[in-house]
């Protein structure tokens, strides 16, 4: 099990998880594949990236937008569906065409959740803000 699912409180459930686009995935595999000519140096890189990648949680649950970071220690960033204000989206002529972005959440105040590197932002954009505003 995940941090998103080892915290949820009474009544609430995991709707959506974010991935990350497989692009953020290109440099552990570059670092991994040079690791003969450098002797498994750079082994020790792709090991590190790897854990740093796969220690990622991003989602939505029927309370809250969640982005966790850490393996041993450990960072999160959350905010309450009925804080957010708007949700938006930036993708640079890369990330269009290959399908990645960031999606900025902004809450009341001066509170901001940022997914970074997120797989279908569009579609990221619109699952928070179908449950954060189910009548619309």
């Amino acid at each position: 099990m995940g941090y998103i699912q080892d915290s949820l409180s009474d009544g609430e459930t995991v709707e959506h998880l974010f991935s990350l686009h497989w692009l953020a995935w290109v440099p552990f595999w570059l670092y991994l594949l040079i690791s003969p000519m450098t002797l498994g140096l750079s082994l020790v890189v792709a090991i590190y990236d790897f854990i740093r990648l796969k220690s990622v949680e991003q989602g939505v649950t029927n309370k809250r937008v969640v982005y966790k970071t850490g393996w041993i220690s450990r960072h999160s960033d959350e905010m309450r569906l009925t804080s957010i204000e708007t949700v938006e989206i930036d993708q640079g002529i890369l990330g269009r065409i290959l399908g990645f972005g960031s999606v900025k959440v902004t809450g009341r105040g001066i509170s901001d959740l940022l997914f970074k590197g997120v797989d279908d932002p569009l579609s990221v954009k619109r699952k928070i803000e179908g449950i954060s505003n189910p009548i619309g």
